[in-house]
């Protein structure tokens, strides 16, 4: 018996789907959709971020990237609240 894996057991799933009848293909989607974190699956159907940056932004990007030291740890943060 080969081995399964992850990939072998996805691979199988992409090839199952290219048999479901078409009328049965939403069914399909509303099940897979079901199984995805509620989360990850929001940002699939986000709309692309299409706004370009204002100046604003892009200075803040690169004040950031210019000092990384400046960003405050993790840990002191989450202990602000924010």
């Amino acid at each position: 018996m080969p081995d399964v894996t992850i990939d072998s057991v996805r691979e199988e799933l992409h090839k199952l789907l290219d048999y479901v009848p078409a009328a049965e293909v939403p069914a399909a989607q509303r099940f897979l959709q079901s199984l995805v974190d509620p989360v990850d699956l929001a940002l699939l159907n986000a709309p692309p971020d299409d706004e370009p940056e204002t100046p604003e932004e892009q200075a803040a990007v690169e004040a950031a990237l210019a000092d990384p030291a400046s960003d405050a740890p993790f840990g002191q943060i989450r202990r602000s609240g924010l």
